[in-house]
């Protein structure tokens, strides 16, 4: 899809699928190799990312995963000031996303540290009109079972938030969220039926437990799984893979391309 992201005045084509790479700053994502919370791990995560060719860094400082209890604001906000503090100082030209639902700390993201776009599981109206407020990019994640109710609850939030004067809006149909092992694959076969959003889509299935578990593996050995059904989203149209494996994700991005001569 030819869509550009304006992130705070430089802009980021999405006319040749990007990669996202997760930071968790936090001591409880699922993930456990994913978890960085000292100034080294944090500085070295940084630079892999960018290193391997990540466009985007997606900081998370309060875990989602389905059955977790959330940090508190106060925590949450003192681990993303420590962690972005430290991603400005060896990264200042780096595209910043922050995984976060609270809208006082994408205010603070934004306002103090300069993050670039907001990445949002739960899409309340108030985190919605503080985005059109902070005139960045918003992804916005359904949690709803099908792909029938995924692109009717994004149709709907899609108009609100132009409403509210939202310009760049990317979706995001939530694997892993509200959804069955079943309901995971039915969305990702239907993933194509996306596209009449005419936006871009947002896919992050790594590593996650639609994959460990019907493989019968253990998290650390998912990622060829998450690699192959990586491939067949950018096949169905995904822009942005959200991932924990970064050279292999821009891998596949660039294999697809080549095979679907997508310039």
């Amino acid at each position: 899809m030819d869509y550009t992201l304006n992130c705070n005045g430089r802009l980021l084509s999405l006319k040749e699928p990007q990669v996202m790479g997760i930071m968790n700053v936090t001591p409880d994502s699922f993930y456990a190799n994913s978890r960085q919370q000292t100034e080294e791990e944090i500085a070295r995560r940084t630079e892999e990312i960018l290193a391997q060719g990540g466009s985007i860094i997606d900081i998370g400082a309060c875990s989602t995963r389905p059955g977790s209890k959330p940090a508190s604001e106060a925590e949450e906000a003192e681990r993303l000031r420590y962690a972005l503090a430290f991603v400005r100082r060896e990264a200042p030209q780096a595209i910043i996303s922050i995984d976060t639902f609270r809208p006082r700390i994408a205010r603070m993201a934004v306002e103090e540290f300069g993050a670039d776009i907001i990445n949002d599981v739960k899409g309340t109206i108030d985190m919605q009109r503080m985005v059109a407020q902070l005139r960045v990019p918003y992804i916005y994640m359904s949690d709803k079972a099908t792909m029938h109710d995924i692109l009717l609850d994004c149709a709907e939030t899609t108009d609100r938030l132009r409403s509210l004067g939202q310009k760049d809006i990317v979706l995001d149909p939530g694997f892993g969220f509200g959804k069955t092992l079943e309901q995971n694959y039915k969305v990702m076969n239907e993933l194509e039926r996306m596209q009449m959003t005419r936006l871009p889509i947002l896919v992050g299935i790594s590593r996650k437990s639609m994959i460990y578990r019907l493989l019968n593996l253990q998290q650390e050995e998912a990622l060829n799984g998450t690699t192959v059904l990586n491939t067949i989203a950018l096949l169905k149209g995904a822009s942005i893979l959200r991932v924990h494996d970064v050279r292999e994700a821009v891998e596949c991005v660039h294999l697809v391309k080549t095979l679907t001569n997508r310039n």
